[in-house]
């Protein structure tokens, strides 16, 4: 049976408690869209892809998705997945792509997490030429990141930092820079230890 083009889709918000009271909407989505959903959860896994869809449903960004489950052939699903991007560890970091970077403690996955949005740390303080985010960012190219993978969740691809003891002092040295709450968050986030840019594939 070919993949269909269409699917009916319910969607809710998720909650913890067993009886959920949130409304119910319903939506078409076409095959392209729900797949670029489930590849924020698994990433390019035909094998997983494959049983969420079966299944018929996922959880994605807070919200549970649900379908009449169908049977992907194997090799009709990997010519849709080509219509996505893949991971380019050729690609160089530029810094003026980047919307976002998170400071991450160490562990995998991250014990801790913060992100910085560009908009919230590209305010300048008074007679400052230079904002927190310009900072971070010059200092990101002088110190060239690795190319860490592409997000479909994000849609984005993820340059990794490792943060030492001096980079950490640059950081609080450019403190000043930042806005009252940013800075607050920054100081109560326990043992950083790398950055990752993210910089949404623009081509």
């Amino acid at each position: 049976m070919p993949l269909p083009a269409t699917i009916p889709v319910r969607y809710t918000e998720e909650e913890a408690e067993y009886l959920s009271v949130r409304p119910v909407v319903r939506q078409t989505f076409r095959l392209q869209e729900l797949i670029d959903m489930v590849l924020g959860v698994t990433g390019k896994d035909l094998a997983r892809i494959q049983q969420i869809l079966r299944a018929g449903t996922v959880v994605f960004h807070f919200y549970r998705y649900w379908w009449q489950g169908f049977e992907a052939d194997p090799e009709e699903l990997a010519a849709e997945l080509k219509r996505f991007p893949d991971a380019d560890p050729a690609r160089p970091f530029r810094a003026e792509e980047c919307t976002a970077l998170l400071l991450e403690s160490g562990g995998e996955p991250p014990r801790h997490s913060l992100e910085i949005a560009r908009a919230s740390a590209s305010r300048k303080g008074w007679f400052r030429s230079q904002s927190f985010w310009d900072g971070v960012m010059a200092w990101g190219q002088e110190q060239a990141p690795t190319y860490g993978g592409y997000s479909y969740r994000r849609r984005a691809d993820l340059y990794q930092l490792a943060i030492t003891p001096e980079h950490v002092a640059a950081l609080r040295g450019a403190f000043e820079r930042v806005p009252r709450e940013l800075r607050h968050a920054l100081l109560n986030l326990p043992g950083a230890s790398r950055i990752v840019f993210i910089c949404p594939r623009l081509r």
